[in-house]
């Protein structure tokens, strides 16, 4: 998943509401007495970081941050927050974009940063169980020291919380090959709104005793309960990987390219990333990435291969990428010799995170688009950016645009911005109409891989039916009755 990083520390906290109730206070008092001290911090108290998500918006001041030790700690703070009519927030690495852990002015934040690492590696069943509030490179670690993969992997895994992972159903670099989180996740601990325990640590890959109730809680962003631990399913690890940047001369190649890394290379294809001219000639012009394929090419494709045993899986790769320049279907390629080559071609892709520095201000976007379609989309969605009129800037100055994205799995992420402009002057309205319309249009989605949260919220219509939004309020209010727990979040 790619997402540029910013720091909101330097905004001015938002206004705060009215002060909390006597009530309030006595039963953070009383659950200060319960948990600890250290674990529950009021006021003033709070620390910085708690404040706010990574989603461009003011922090706030929350009324008080709890940090239990374990699901027994989480069930004390949501019974306390239910008795004294508390709005609560779960957060873990705090490293979304679209406001989901992201508290409202007299909420209590519910941190699960002191419920992190490794429970248990089971190597015969091939899972990990871990605190929700692990990040997610501890758990690649811990499954690479059992000698195991763990397949999610985006730029933020030093700092996001795998239960934040799967409250938005993450997806990440490979989900061609290994899918999004739920497909990664055979059990959970979750703590219900009303305090309650659900703990199902399933380790079986076929269990089909009723309902698959982990489902309701992964992509629910925290809405209708709080991750505690997690039963991760692991892969075999890879022995070697192959990489190729590959240059093309439209998007129909891409889709011939992709076809054929499909059926040419199988299950051993992990990645598909494709980069559009002008995002190609930022991360190399403007960040200076060096790369192995020079300019003027209509697109650009990262392609990667995981295998299991170099002498025969590296000369196949190689035969597969020979016969596509005979059939003249590349027009150029560079092919990793090392371990340090893939880094390096992963660095073009990864430089998006450098974009604050690059660009400046910008606001990003995550959507979906049936595959076929999202080179028609790219460009007609250029168009419309670059034709909006801007209040206090010259006609035809437009919103600038980049393109790239994972692609074999049908999402595009794209970077928008109005030069000169700072984050918080950046015209984002008419960016989401202009973007979230066209994507209603080609019928995508408006979010592939990051959520909704608060950011979204308003479009979610864009790509669910009524129906649809219907059933999510009714689960919602079956299992939240008392609409306490992230509220305003999704639906």
């Amino acid at each position: 998943m790619t997402a540029s990083a910013n720091t909101n520390a330097s905004h001015a906290i938002a206004p705060t509401a009215a002060g909390p109730t006597a009530l309030a206070l006595a039963t953070l008092q009383a659950l200060r007495a319960e948990l600890g001290h250290a674990a529950v911090l009021i006021g003033d108290e709070v620390p910085e970081r708690n404040r706010n998500d990574n989603s461009s918006q003011l922090p706030v001041r929350p009324l008080a941050v709890v940090r239990p030790a374990d699901a027994a700690g989480v069930s004390a703070a949501l019974k306390a927050c239910a008795a004294a009519g508390l709005k609560a927030v779960p957060q873990g690495g705090l490293t979304g974009l679209c406001g989901g852990a992201r508290p409202e002015d007299g909420w209590v934040a519910i941190s699960l940063e002191r419920m992190s690492g490794v429970q248990e590696v089971d190597s015969a069943s091939s899972t990990l169980t871990v605190w929700a509030g692990t990040p997610l490179e501890v758990v690649q670690r811990a499954a690479d020291a059992a000698g195991l993969y763990f397949a999610l992997d985006l730029g933020a895994r030093g700092s996001c919380a795998i239960g934040g992972n799967l409250s938005t159903n993450a997806g990440g670099n490979r989900v061609i090959r290994y899918g999004m989180a739920r497909e990664l996740v055979l059990g959970l601990e979750v703590v219900l709104p009303d305090g309650t325990i659900i703990t199902s640590l399933n380790k079986m890959l076929k269990n089909n005793a009723g309902f698959d109730l982990k489902q309701l809680f992964i992509g629910s962003e925290g809405t209708l309960g709080i991750i505690t631990r997690i039963v991760l399913r692991l892969h075999g690890k890879p022995r070697c990987t192959m990489a190729a940047l590959c240059a093309v001369d439209g998007y129909d190649s891409v889709l011939a390219l992709l076809n054929a890394a499909r059926s040419g290379l199988g299950p051993l294809l992990s990645a598909f990333e494709v980069m559009w001219p002008d995002y190609w000639q930022v991360v190399t012009e403007r960040a200076r990435v060096q790369a192995a394929v020079g300019q003027g090419h209509a697109q650009y494709v990262l392609v990667e291969a995981q295998g299991t045993d170099e002498a025969v899986d590296g000369p196949r790769f190689q035969a597969w990428l020979e016969a596509l320049m005979e059939r003249g279907l590349l027009k150029d390629a560079a092919v990793a010799q090392s371990l340090a080559d893939v880094q390096g071609f992963w660095a073009l892709r990864d430089a998006c995170a450098e974009f604050f520095q690059v660009i400046g201000p910008h606001i990003s976007y995550d959507v979906s688009l049936p595959i076929g379609r999202i080179a028609d989309f790219a460009r007609d969605c250029k168009a419309a950016l670059l034709a909006c009129d801007i209040a206090g800037r010259p006609a035809g100055a437009g919103i600038e645009s980049i393109y790239y994205g994972h692609i074999g799995d049908s999402n595009l992420h794209l970077v928008a911005w109005s030069d000169g402009l700072s984050l918080a002057d950046q015209p984002k309205a008419q960016m989401d109409a202009t973007i979230y319309g066209l994507v209603q249009q080609y019928g995508g989605s408006v979010s592939a891989e990051h959520g909704i949260g608060t950011q979204k919220r308003k479009w979610l219509g864009h790509s669910r039916s009524e129906a649809e939004i219907a059933l999510m309020r009714t689960l919602k209010s079956a299992l939240d009755p008392q609409g306490l727990l992230n509220p305003g979040k999704v639906i």
